[in-house]
């Protein structure tokens, strides 16, 4: 082995040892798994509820307006 291969070799196993302390132990996998669950499920109940809110309110309000209109064309002809 010449010293270019040496020195290759060198900062291949000084980068997989520097990359073996950065990454998670199973514990903190975990958390962070559970972490990201928590957050995908917040996410998608908010886009459920931004778009779910305005279509339950409009219904309500269009109900009470037809409501207040056949109460009002009640006492017309009574």
């Amino acid at each position: 082995m010449d010293l270019v291969d040496c020195n290759i070799i060198t900062i291949i196993f000084a980068w997989i040892q520097k990359l073996s302390e950065i990454m998670f132990e199973f514990d903190q996998y975990l958390g962070f798994l559970a972490f990201l669950t928590i957050l995908t499920i917040g996410f998608w109940l908010m886009i459920f509820l931004i778009s779910f809110i305005p279509y339950w309110l409009g219904g309500a309000i269009i109900e009470l307006i037809q409501e207040k209109r056949e109460e009002r064309k009640a006492r017309r002809e009574a």
